[in-house]
């Protein structure tokens, strides 16, 4: 009988608009060894289900009020009996069908533990989501180890669980902490890298999956960033520095837009949610100087309740 050899994990909650078109590229992908999709569901009450009874999946339910961001994924990994744990975004669309391929070859060096992959903004997300996703998932692959720390700054620690894939030998060793209740993913590459492994940004394996953030929501999902990034001790001078020059690379090239083809008011809206972004991280990096009541209405993940 034939081992498998990925685990790709799934988690939903009424995604019956995405996870048909998630299921049938994950099962179209090529070039792949034996694999099993877990689909962990918390509680869906639309067609979620039944599209995803269409498919060869194996389904868990928890109570929606079980889910949390951290706790769910070390369980949906503990079903897992694959080599390689996938996870992916019931709402993220692989862009081809050497996607898996491309994550998981990079495990051919022993070194590798976890990969993750580009996000291509879908159609009709903003010019904010357009920058933003241009700004940390580039063009160019890279191996993250400590060595390049202070070349990658605020980037170093970045990893995302909507596309990526880590050994199960590793996360048996170093699973998501729980007591962080958002950006489990950020959490689980500190102790990735901070325990001498490596960490491959892989442009090849790329999906579509972008979201249109209001102003204020953006504030907020920066905020809780600010706050979780102090809590695991990762902010310091090179990540302020690295995080100061993109901004400023960003708002100069939005600028310049406004002589060139780009709608004024485009351009406009996305300078305010890049200002918006920066004070919410600068305040969730300070929290601790802030009332209680103001930190709850700041947060977008109830990090204060």
């Amino acid at each position: 009988m034939s081992m498998i050899e990925t685990s790709i994990l799934v988690l939903t909650k009424n995604e019956g608009q995405n996870i048909g078109a998630c299921l049938e590229a994950i099962y179209s992908q090529k070039n792949v060894g034996m694999l099993e999709v877990v689909l962990v569901d918390s509680s869906s009450t639309d067609a979620t289900l039944e599209i995803a009874r269409r498919y060869p999946v194996r389904i868990e339910r928890i109570p929606a009020e079980a889910f949390h961001h951290a706790r769910t994924r070390n369980f949906a990994a503990s079903l897992a009996q694959g080599e390689f744990l996938v996870y992916l975004a019931a709402d993220a669309l692989p862009a081809t069908t050497g996607w898996l391929h491309a994550l998981v070859s990079n495990f051919s060096d022993p070194g590798v533990a976890g990969v993750y992959g580009r996000h291509l903004p879908k159609a009709g997300s903003t010019l904010e989501r357009q920058d933003a996703l241009d700004a940390v998932y580039g063009e160019e692959r890279l191996v993250k180890d400590p060595s390049c720390g202070s070349e990658l700054g605020y980037r170093y620690y970045h990893f995302s669980t909507v596309n990526a894939a880590i050994r199960k030998s590793v996360w048996q060793a170093t699973p998501f902490p729980e007591n962080v209740k958002v950006f489990e993913d950020v959490a689980i590459a500190k102790r990735i890298l901070d325990g001498g492994g490596k960490i491959v940004y892989e442009p090849r394996a790329a999906v579509y999956h972008s979201h249109n953030h209001t102003t204020s929501g953006l504030l907020k999902r920066y905020f809780d960033a600010g706050v979780i990034w102090r809590q695991l001790q990762i902010w310091d001078g090179r990540m302020i520095s690295s995080m100061l020059r993109d901004i400023g690379r960003l708002l100069r090239k939005k600028i310049s837009r406004f002589n060139g083809n780009g709608s004024s008011r485009a351009v406009g809206a996305s300078i305010r949610q890049d200002l918006a972004k920066s004070a919410g991280l600068f305040l969730g990096l300070h929290e601790r100087y802030l009332p209680l009541a103001l930190k709850r209405r700041l947060s977008a993940f109830r990090l204060f309740d």
